[in-house]
């Protein structure tokens, strides 16, 4: 059940977040479903790093490109576009659009940079199909968010995993926030009315994806207001899931 929506700040203080780690399939997916959150998040001193899983070879509507030329220009318009929101560090993975598996070579390959960044919170894409928004379910989006969950647990807690991992030391994260949920599991919504602005510009800069803007804009704006309660507000929504607090025990 979607609660209240709430300020990114708030949950900072409450959850004491720190770090937080952003992990989607292709550049825009962040910027799409929590640049108003990160842009949050950053702005009460939570440093935030992406990881992207490919660098969106298969998307664009310029036929004319490469796929080397369209890989430079998606991953310099995220870079350019995580500044916007107040964030410096973007790794890609390089694996191909359209191709991702939640297999162990990805999964090993997230628990290294969750261990190296050592988020509290990760933020990711939903495993679950969303029927009422297929768009939202893109099949790397579900296979990230697949491999993304069981690299969370128990791989990156558990010092046996990967052994070519031993040198970075096992940990846990606390907190994760999945976008494009089902709306029957979606059960945190954060108040960006102050940031939809800054989301708007950072979406601006991959212009290689958007040939009407316009219309982009109000589609955004409209999902913002529809996500939260108070005309005139918008919201950003999420699956919060509690991996580790005071409830769990020895991973139960």
């Amino acid at each position: 059940m979607l609660n209240q929506p709430v300020f990114a700040a708030d949950l900072v203080k409450k959850s004491n977040i720190t770090r937080a780690l952003a992990i989607v399939a292709h550049p825009d997916d962040i910027d799409f479903g929590a640049a108003g959150t990160i842009a949050a998040l950053t702005d009460a001193d939570v440093e935030v790093t992406y990881c992207l899983v490919t660098s969106g070879d298969a998307g664009g509507f310029e036929l004319d490109h490469s796929r080397e030329a369209m890989i430079a220009r998606r991953e310099q318009e995220q870079r350019a576009a995580a500044a916007v929101v107040g964030v410096s560090e973007v790794r890609y993975l390089k694996h191909l659009d359209g191709y991702v598996e939640p297999n162990h070579e990805l999964m090993a390959q997230l628990v290294q940079v969750m261990r190296e960044v050592q988020p509290d919170v990760v933020i990711t894409q939903h495993p679950q199909r969303h029927w009422d928004r297929l768009q939202a379910s893109h099949p790397d989006h579900l296979a990230v968010g697949e491999a993304t969950v069981r690299a969370i647990y128990p791989a990156v807690e558990n010092p046996f995993a990967y052994p070519e991992l031993a040198h970075l030391p096992a940990f846990r994260i606390r907190q994760l926030w999945m976008m494009g949920a089902p709306k029957q599991l979606a059960n945190l919504a954060v108040d960006v009315t102050e940031y939809v602005e800054r989301k708007l510009d950072a979406l601006h800069v991959h212009a290689s994806q958007h040939p009407d803007p316009e219309f982009m804009d109000h589609r955004v704006r409209t999902a913002l207001q529809e996500s939260h309660p108070v005309p005139g507000r918008g919201a950003e929504v999420f699956h919060l899931v509690a991996v580790n607090d005071q409830t769990t025990f020895a991973g139960f």
